[in-house]
């Protein structure tokens, strides 16, 4: 994505079901979950740029004795930080007393973050002021070992203003206005009521109090506190959460828009957020890595035992699409196929678009996130080129020269690597006009592969959302080598709508399809579209939620996919480019084809998985017509 977005947040969780002895004996250090956290962690550190947290948890522990550890760093390198801070726990003990190394009993005792269940986050803050107190994880504390409660997660509410007054109606009194504290709390109120249920029931059977303690820690039924804290949420979730005393969970949303996979055996459960950061953490076949089933929850009580619950009717599978696209790792092997797939399926277009004269046109991509669909692409360019082939050689062989043949042999598409992203450009000077200067600059190319006037550039990119990076940066420089055409070629659909479940995309004038298709209105004399449904999308947030429909898909209907590619192309291409600029877009069909699994699409279709997303559209377009520069939920 030549445009930097920020989006998905990453979990890690690990549950160690043997004694530390166990790890000790067996891999040689009582850091066994330490060290596997770090390389959870570590392996998803495309999931988050704004920081980094940590906490862990030591079953049966002594009354008195400090049972959780929590650490969150915003350093510019957090997980790093973190685990420097971690280790330096042990610095004096492997110099003075190294024999304490190999006594896990001791360690549990007397350093903390030694304990059986671990949990790591990194944040992509999505909006809102980038501190300490947003990262991960967050804690709910409690004198009462079974009330405690410790959550991170890689989720978006829609409804916060709702979920705050039920809170209110509960007697609470949240100290901010965060889908955060929400969830927090709200699971976090239902755990209480839990305890005190359970605490009513053995009281009147007689138990005393320290036995009543031991049998809430048995008995919490976290499913069911689940089921109650989760009944109103309405938006994208993978949350992770330990209690306490040790018991803990991993929960989806009803419709899977988060991922979350998750591997298990007579040793760990493990949880993340891309099933890769498993297979290599772990040494796990792919086979062997599930996914957490949506609405449900894989929960681990402090015994060991592991279930998967469900908490909310699941509804129809609309998983993220973007993750297929962009934002998880490509090392996953149905990701991997997925992208090459959305590349070869463009090709069919890019071929008609350069006229089939592959002698001059040049392929290449822009960021490396878009690598993997390029060399589909260029997949479906060679099968053209291999059926072309066989066609002429089965039926013209005997009209074919020398001459001839030897260029059908060596037709071949011209594979080059044009767009090459410099180390990040400091701008010391402040004025607009010396910043675009810089931000020009942010990409270079490889000058003396294309034939002036006379190549067609074919760049493919994974996504376009604003343009702004082709505009002022990535067409000007490769314009610079005189091509006679530059076409941009996008492995996503056209970015229309925002998103509501976790992605910074939250704001209708951020999106360069928007303002091509509010140009292509105006300039035709339609502005009465743009009225007709700011007033439908105004009265419509007076309604329940669950009566809204998107009113801005008026805002395309009267343009076919590729009017509006070609007001993009116009809008992107900077004053003064020679060569002739086109936009050729993913088509929404084409992207289901590619991911089966994955057809979450609202970004493209506006067909929002939740009630929510619907009322967070309507309100992001009245934002963006009053002015209203502010998130829409």
């Amino acid at each position: 994505m030549s445009d930097q977005i920020k989006h998905e947040c990453g979990i890690a969780f690990i549950r160690l079901l043997k004694p530390l002895s166990y790890y000790q004996q067996k891999y040689g250090t009582a850091l066994y979950g330490l060290n596997k956290l770090y390389l959870l962690m570590e392996k998803q550190h495309n999931r988050g740029q704004d920081g980094a947290g940590i906490a862990t948890i030591k079953l049966d522990m002594k009354p008195g004795s400090r049972y959780i550890s929590r650490y969150r760093s915003m350093a510019s390198n957090a997980v790093a930080d973190i685990f420097e801070y971690v280790q330096n726990k042990f610095v004096d003990i492997q110099e003075n007393t190294p024999e304490l190394m190999q006594d896990t009993e001791w360690l549990k005792n007397n350093v903390s973050f030694i304990g059986e269940v671990l949990m790591g986050h990194l944040r992509y803050g999505t909006h809102g002021k980038n501190s300490i107190e947003n990262c991960h994880p967050f804690l709910r504390q409690n004198n009462w070992m079974t009330r405690n409660l410790v959550i991170a997660g890689n989720f978006n509410m829609t409804n916060v203003d709702e979920l705050l007054e039920q809170l209110y109606e509960l007697g609470q009194h949240p100290k901010e206005k965060a889908d955060t504290v929400t969830v927090l709390e709200k699971i976090g109120h239902f755990l209480d009521d839990e305890n005190q249920e359970l605490f009513d029931q053995y009281k009147k059977e007689g138990h005393d109090n320290v036995a009543i303690t031991h049998k809430i820690s048995d008995n919490l039924d976290i499913a069911n506190i689940l089921r109650r804290s989760a009944k109103t949420w309405d938006g994208g979730y993978s949350i992770c959460g330990m209690v306490g005393n040790g018991d803990s969970f991993i929960m989806r949303d009803p419709a899977g828009i988060r991922p979350a996979y998750y591997y298990y055996d007579d040793e760990i459960v493990v949880a993340a957020s891309e099933r890769p950061a498993l297979q290599t953490a772990f040494n796990i076949q792919f086979k062997d890595v599930k996914e957490i089933d949506p609405g449900h929850a894989l929960i681990i009580k402090k015994n060991g035992e592991v279930s998967m619950e469900q908490f909310r009717e699941p509804t129809e599978r609309l998983s993220c699409s973007f993750e297929r696209i962009y934002f998880s790792k490509g090392s996953d092997v149905e990701i991997y196929r997925e992208r090459k797939q959305l590349g070869r399926l463009l090709s069919d277009k890019i071929l008609k678009a350069v006229n089939y004269d592959l002698k001059n046109t040049v392929f290449s991509f822009i960021p490396n996130t878009a690598e993997v669909a390029f060399f589909g692409m260029v997949d479906g360019v060679q099968r053209y080129v291999r059926n072309h082939q066989k066609e002429v050689l089965l039926h013209k062989k005997e009209q074919l020269t020398d001459e001839q043949l030897d260029d059908l042999l060596s037709l071949a598409p011209r594979v080059e690597k044009l767009a090459v992203k410099d180390v990040k450009l400091r701008t010391f000077i402040t004025q607009d006009a010396d910043r675009s200067e810089m931000v020009a600059h942010v990409y270079d190319t490889t000058y003396g592969i294309i034939n002036n006037h006379q190549d067609t550039l074919v760049a493919l990119d994974d996504s376009i959302v604003r343009g702004t990076t082709l505009k002022q940066s990535i067409i000007k420089i490769v314009d610079r080598l005189h091509p006679k055409k530059i076409i941009i070629v996008s492995s996503a659909p056209q970015i229309r709508y925002p998103d509501c479940y976790g992605i910074d995309m939250s704001r209708m004038g951020q999106f360069v399809a928007f303002d091509a298709a509010i140009q292509l209105l105006t300039e035709r004399g339609m502005w009465q579209v743009i009225e007709d449904v700011y007033t439908k999308c105004k009265a419509s947030l007076l309604l329940p939620k669950e009566e809204i429909v998107n009113h801005v898909k008026e805002i395309y209907k009267p343009f076919t996919p590729e009017e509006i590619s070609a007001k993009i192309a116009q809008i992107i291409t900077p004053k003064g480019t020679v060569a002739e600029v086109e936009v050729i877009y993913q088509s929404l069909e084409n992207l289901h084809e590619a991911c089966p699994k994955n057809k979450g699409d609202w970004y493209f279709s506006g067909n929002y998985p939740t009630p929510g997303g619907n009322k967070v559209v309507n309100k992001a377009f009245v934002n963006w017509k009053e002015g209203n520069n502010q998130r829409a939920y």
